[in-house]
């Protein structure tokens, strides 16, 4: 199974998902600066993404949104920080509303992944900041750490 674990914890604010592909780090590393890749497994299978833009360079943004299984529309947006490829890449993650503008009722979380291989395998960290736990309560309570994990289970299914 792709999904080692997922913690998310109360203490330091944080949510962290690892997961393991029998893939090369080159190979998982494309998965994030490729658009149409990302559209493949980002969001749960139920909620797949459209990636409308992702300028994959230090204070690039990205926009999406997810489509539900009714129809509705789910908006999202990052702004990288730091791409270190292919072993690190962070950036802001965000709700944004119908107009594609940043949510000022959802929060703004701090997203880094890091890749390291090893025999021919990658492993794959996300961790997920939070500036307060009201926040990642909030996230949890949507679904958050469930959703993520879905949507990264699909990844083995592109390699």
């Amino acid at each position: 199974m792709t999904v080692i674990s997922s913690n998310p914890d109360r203490e330091s604010l944080t949510m962290t998902i690892v997961c393991e592909f029998d893939a090369g780090i080159d190979r998982i590393w494309q998965l994030w600066e490729d658009p149409r890749q990302l559209e493949q497994w980002w969001g749960p299978p139920t909620w797949p993404a459209t990636f409308e833009q992702h300028d994959f360079e230090v204070g690039g943004e990205s926009k999406y949104y997810m489509t539900g299984p009714e129809g509705e529309r789910a908006g999202g947006w990052w702004r990288m920080t730091a791409i270190d490829g292919p072993s690190r890449l962070e950036f802001e993650d965000g709700f944004s509303d119908e107009e594609g503008r940043p949510s000022e009722e959802m929060p703004t979380m701090k997203m880094t992944v890091t890749l390291a291989e090893d025999g021919g395998k990658t492993r794959m960290t996300v961790l997920t900041r939070f500036a307060a736990l009201d926040q990642l309560e909030q996230v949890l309570e949507m679904g958050m750490e469930e959703g993520m994990k879905q949507a990264l289970s699909q990844i083995d299914a592109l390699l």
